[in-house]
């Protein structure tokens, strides 16, 4: 989660006055965003008050309109993985959590999409996790659409892996991963075929957490 946690939790680089607080500021913040905007996405989701108005100054600070467009989010992306192209994959996982499909991705998706990724359970992140795979959303997820999203992420990763790995070797994990999702061999998986091979295999589970581990 480190891109995304650090980018948008950073605090604000504003000149305080002696006589500041954090408090002073964070209630701040609550203002800008209308309080009972913060009370209802408290509701919603699986963080506090005070967890949701560190988050919204730190996206404020960094997207003043109060949305981020694919640019910026790519832009962002970029300055965490310059060893690669992180391109591609910034798109990807834009267009997760631009769950209205609009082309921007507001304050409220992003806690939305970050509270099942940090403390959702594991059905809600597989669902999740689903979704990016299904590039386009049509409810299930082809052989080429995992390996687009598993080349972004090595692509991404760039010089960091080790040993460095052949051009061949998403193909050659997709076709693993593929074969023990696809059940019934209709060169398709459901979201139901997903999860439960997920769950039932250590090795799929491992493999699948390495999404996590560069959003």
């Amino acid at each position: 989660m480190g891109a995304l946690m650090v980018i948008f939790s950073l605090q604000p680089k504003q000149r305080r006055k002696p006589t500041d607080s954090v408090e002073d500021e964070l209630e701040l913040s609550a203002v800008r965003h209308r309080p009972e905007g913060l009370g209802q996405l408290e509701a919603q989701t699986r963080f506090s008050r005070k967890e949701l108005q560190i988050l919204y100054r730190g996206f404020k600070n960094e997207c003043p309109s109060g949305i981020v467009n694919e640019e910026t989010f790519k832009d962002i992306y970029a300055q965490f993985f310059p060893q690669g192209d992180a391109s591609t994959y910034a798109h990807f996982l834009f267009n997760a959590f631009d769950t209205d499909h609009n082309g921007s991705v507001s304050f409220e998706d992003f806690v939305m999409g970050l509270s099942i990724l940090l403390r959702g359970t594991i059905q809600e992140k597989l669902k999740w996790a689903f979704n990016l795979y299904d590039i386009n959303k049509d409810g299930y997820i082809t052989k080429e659409e995992m390996l687009d999203i598993m080349k972004a992420i090595y692509d991404m990763m760039g010089k960091c892996t080790y040993p460095v790995l052949k051009e061949e070797t998403p193909r050659q994990h997709v076709e693993v991963f593929f074969q023990k999702m696809d059940k019934n061999k209709d060169g398709v998986v459901t979201i139901d075929e997903f999860i439960d091979c997920c769950q039932n295999d250590e090795n799929i589970m491992r493999s699948m957490h390495l999404f996590e581990n560069v959003l």
